[in-house]
């Protein structure tokens, strides 16, 4: 893949008052961050990029870290969920970003993008060059209709998206995830947030 030029992008959001780190590739990512992060309560939110960063097995040598992914056998999901949403740090993933610096999730429970708003000391969103989008109206339908329904077949949820994968049928089914639309126009107050841009195709 050739470099993307991350400078657009990276002004905007420095501007919104994001830290904004640039990686060539998913392995430098994943040591920064597992430098940076030591002796703290780590959340992660439902990711498939912190997957393919390994995040979790890394950072649980010398974190505590709360994933429903990776569930302590005596909590439950949801109990899993809450102590993710309660860490010092937390780390999600992004299903749109836009090139002016708007940030765009879509959730079922609602445990992350309440996360990404308020709670932690600290947040870090990963970005692979795939999520980025032209302006806040393609990073919502990107959302909507590239990373929900991927996601919805990841998980086999029984859902018209899920078929083709192709778009949002803004569908009524019982095993709908879109449930939840967060869009932070600007950095929240009353916590640091750092937008870990990486130079590849992340998850979805």
């Amino acid at each position: 893949m050739s470099k993307y030029d991350f400078s657009k992008i990276k002004s905007a959001l420095e501007k919104k008052g994001y830290i904004v780190s640039v990686f060539d590739c998913k392995e430098l990512a994943a040591e920064y961050m597992n430098k940076e992060i030591d002796g703290k309560t780590v959340g992660i939110g439902g990711s498939v990029t912190a997957h393919q960063m390994n995040l979790f097995e890394m950072l649980s040598k010398h974190n505590t870290v709360y994933w429903h992914d990776e569930k302590p056998a005596e909590m439950s999901v949801m109990e899993t969920r809450t102590a993710a949403s309660r860490a010092e740090i937390y780390i999600s993933s992004v299903n749109g970003i836009s090139e002016t610096g708007e940030i765009v999730n879509i959730d079922n429970t609602g445990n992350r993008v309440a996360a990404i708003s308020y709670g932690p000391s600290k947040v870090y969103l990963l970005v692979g060059v795939n999520k980025i989008t032209k302006d806040l109206e393609s990073a919502i339908y990107r959302a909507r209709n590239v990373a929900a329904p991927l996601n919805a077949k990841r998980l086999n949820r029984k859902t018209p998206c899920t078929i083709k994968a192709d778009k949002c049928y803004n569908c009524n089914s019982p095993e709908r995830i879109c449930r939840n639309l967060s869009v932070l126009w600007n950095k929240p107050t009353g916590a640091e947030y750092e937008i870990v841009l990486i130079n590849g195709a992340l998850g979805y």
